[in-house]
């Protein structure tokens, strides 16, 4: 097999994994009455608390539209809180509530066995030498949207 070759046929089974862990961790939480978007956006709290809510939609890659009627939901269901931010007037600061806390503690123990069922048999040398490869190749991506925006 040539170098074109292999590396569409990686694109395409990263393309598939990426998918399957998705369908597979939407699957788990759906099973307990959580949404996916709802699901990640714990997640990522947990592990930034308080981020502005312009901040919270890049690191979900959602419109701001988008997060703002997931957010309006989440704090009716008492997942989330907004507090204005004491350096800029204009923004809102999004923290978990106490039942936001086990919610995402929940979400979490469904990634860590999932996590635990997807690398089971995957040696963690193997592991290292894919994380860069994954890495080298997001390198590249990233010059290669520097040399594609226009100045």
């Amino acid at each position: 097999m040539n170098r074109d070759s292999i590396s569409s046929d990686f694109l395409e089974a990263l393309t598939k994994v990426s998918r399957r862990v998705r369908t597979a961790f939407n699957q788990q939480v759906t099973a307990h009455g959580l949404t996916y978007p709802r699901a990640r956006t714990l997640f990522r709290l947990t592990k930034k608390p308080n981020m502005t809510q312009t901040e919270l939609a890049c690191e979900l890659e959602l419109e701001q539209a988008t997060l703002v009627r997931l957010l309006d939901r989440m704090e009716e269901n008492g997942l989330i809180e907004r507090r204005p931010d004491l350096r800029d007037r204009r923004a809102k600061l999004v923290g978990l509530t106490a039942h936001g806390e086990e919610q995402a503690a929940f979400v979490r123990s469904i990634a860590d066995r999932i996590r635990s069922e997807i690398f089971d048999g995957v040696d963690v040398a193997e592991l290292q030498q894919a994380i860069g490869v994954l890495e080298r190749i997001n390198a590249n991506l990233v010059a290669l949207e520097d040399v594609n925006v226009p100045a």
